[in-house]
């Protein structure tokens, strides 16, 4: 039995605690618990919500000492729900979202209960912007601690590229301020080494002039060749341009014809950040692949490129993440055109740029020479096809692979220790495992994709 179990211990939580906690019977608890993921209902002791790191080190300090799980929420996207677990202490840090831009000097100071959105919304005000993923509703929290692939990664490079400092609360409930001369090691570590080494509370961004961009959705008839063609542009284009093209059945979208709903297509997600007019010269060659179905890119102020996310959405999917040089469409469509499932997607993203001109070992993040990212999913409604979807994502990932077993760990789901191994390549994981020993010995920040402390 949780210590957190025995009776009276959660009304003594709150009364010794300042902030907010959430607590089984409460009216809030269902929707607190709750994770992006679908199909995740874990049913932790208490939730609290803290205002600072100060907060967040007494509620560490509390866990440890009374031998609590743990876990850590920011924006609860974690595809294996690390964000919530049963009997346990839930750090959420939804309550945490100031941000300090010093516009002159481009640089914030953020919390990280903000989201993608929000943090890009509040700097758009000042034509400036930090590079994260492509989800609105993302934490800055997880997503920069995995390393953090985006829009502008190619430009300017990861998000762990463009942190200069975190505050980090420590599972000794020590609040540490750290850079590169402050404490390097765990700096290296958090910039890509997840969530193992504490509850990171602040992040101090550079920032980048991203002001306005020439972005949005291309849809394009899909066949092999047009995949072939657009992944061999996508990497011949400036460093200015990312994207995530992804095949797929068309979606019931209303710009959409009715006849092409649920035919393959190439959809392609576009973020140029540079002029109108230099964008079309780069955009030309993309559009005339095939007579687009859709076209959406256009000239936007670059927080737009993060469209709001349906509150309800809650997708359940089996997935699989990896990174390749190089994919035979062929057989993507051959698998995509034998599924059964009514929503598969096989996606792909253009990596190199800066991503690239950042030395291997510099970070924890280690895949800098990667060519590809790719993800595979089949979504589900009843649980009892997980395991054929399951199936099928991995036939196709299979293919894609190839031999390159390399993983990106934010969008790992619950697949293994070796699959952890496989997101810290050549040496990576030893390292972070030996820092895990130093900083946290006794595994307390471990709902997370884990890297046990070496001593164990």
């Amino acid at each position: 039995m949780t210590p957190l179990a025995e009776p009276g211990t959660i009304d003594q939580l709150r009364a010794d605690y300042d902030g907010h906690v959430i607590a089984p019977g409460d009216a809030e608890y269902d929707q607190a618990r709750t994770v992006f993921v679908g199909g995740i209902d874990r049913r932790p002791a208490a939730i609290v919500r803290p205002a600072d790191a100060f907060e967040v080190s007494r509620i560490v300090s509390y866990a440890r000492e009374a031998g609590a799980p743990l876990a850590v929420r920011s924006g609860g996207h974690s595809g294996a729900g690390h964000g919530v677990l049963d009997d346990g202490i839930v750090i959420d840090l939804r309550d945490m979202r100031d941000v300090e831009i010093d516009a002159d000097g481009k640089t914030a100071w953020a919390q990280t209960g903000l989201t993608a959105g929000e943090y890009t919304t509040a700097l758009g005000a000042h034509g400036l912007a930090t590079g994260f993923g492509d989800t609105a509703s993302v934490g800055i929290g997880g997503i920069t601690l995995g390393g953090g692939v985006g829009y502008l990664s190619r430009l300017h490079g990861l998000t762990v590229d463009n942190l200069l400092a975190a505050e980090i609360v420590t599972a000794d409930g020590e609040v540490r301020e750290v850079d590169a001369e402050r404490d390097p090691d765990l700096f290296w570590a958090v910039r890509g080494g997840g969530g193992n080494f504490g509850v990171a509370t602040r992040f101090r961004f550079r920032l980048q002039e991203v002001a306005n961009v020439v972005g949005g959705m291309l849809m394009l008839p899909a066949s092999p060749e047009v995949l072939d063609a657009f992944l061999v542009q996508a990497e011949a284009a400036p460093d200015e341009l990312s994207g995530i093209v992804s095949v797929m059945p068309a979606p019931p979208m209303p710009f959409v014809p009715e006849e092409r709903h649920g035919e393959l297509v190439v959809m392609a997600l576009i973020c140029f950040a540079g002029t109108p007019e230099e964008a079309e010269g780069v955009l030309a060659p993309f559009r005339a692949l095939a007579e687009p179905i859709a076209d959406m890119v256009r000239p936007i102020p670059y927080p737009e490129i993060y469209p709001p996310d349906p509150e309800d959405y809650h997708p359940t999917v089996a997935m699989r993440t990896m990174f390749t040089e190089g994919v035979d469409a062929a057989q993507v469509f051959e698998h995509l055109e034998a599924a059964d499932a009514p929503m598969r997607v096989a996606q792909f993203r253009v990596l190199g740029g800066a991503i690239d001109r950042v030395p291997n070992d510099a970070t924890a993040y280690a895949h800098r020479g990667q060519r590809l990212m790719a993800n595979v999913a089949a979504f589900y409604e009843d649980p009892a096809d997980k395991p054929a979807r399951q199936d099928w994502v991995d036939g196709l990932a299979d293919a894609i692979r190839g031999d390159n077993g390399a993983a990106y760990v934010n969008f790992l789901t619950d697949e293994g220790d070796e699959r952890v191994r496989a997101a810290y390549p050549g040496g990576t994981f030893e390292r972070l495992a030996e820092l895990k020993g130093r900083y946290d010995p006794d595994n307390l920040f471990r709902s997370t994709q884990n890297i046990p402390p070496a001593s164990s």
